[in-house]
């Protein structure tokens, strides 16, 4: 991986079947998320960001890395892109309310555990 760019951009309609594939391979999920992004290397998928925009915050649904490709800073550059969108449309918070066991990640790129929901300030 080291030398390649991740290239991150929205979910479109067209990429749906590739989405859907992806998520059965890593998760139990079978549905392309409404809305999010997708990372790609080299012309392969290899990460999902499901998000949906609240009144006020991005609100993370759920994030996805290919299984061979964890703990590479993937997750990292996703959640960079899904903070320079919130900054973009003056939502001042990135949330997550279920960790999903992902607490030590979240921890680690800076979010605040809240009760039970997690959340990061980019403004």
């Amino acid at each position: 991986m080291r030398g390649q760019r991740l290239f991150v951009r929205p979910i479109e309609g067209s990429d749906r079947p590739e989405v859907v594939e992806f998520l059965k391979t890593y998760t139990d999920t079978a549905e392309a998320p409404a809305w999010g992004l997708l990372g790609k290397l080299v012309g392969r998928l290899v990460a999902v960001v499901a998000m949906e925009i609240t009144s006020d915050a991005v609100r993370i649904d759920d994030i996805v890395v290919a299984g061979d490709l964890r703990r590479k800073w993937i997750g990292r550059a996703m959640l960079r892109e899904a903070a320079e969108l919130a900054r973009k449309i003056d939502k001042p918070q990135l949330l997550v309310t279920d960790a999903r066991g992902a607490d030590e990640f979240l921890r680690r790129v800076g979010f605040e555990q809240d009760g039970a929901q997690w959340t990061r300030r980019v403004g």
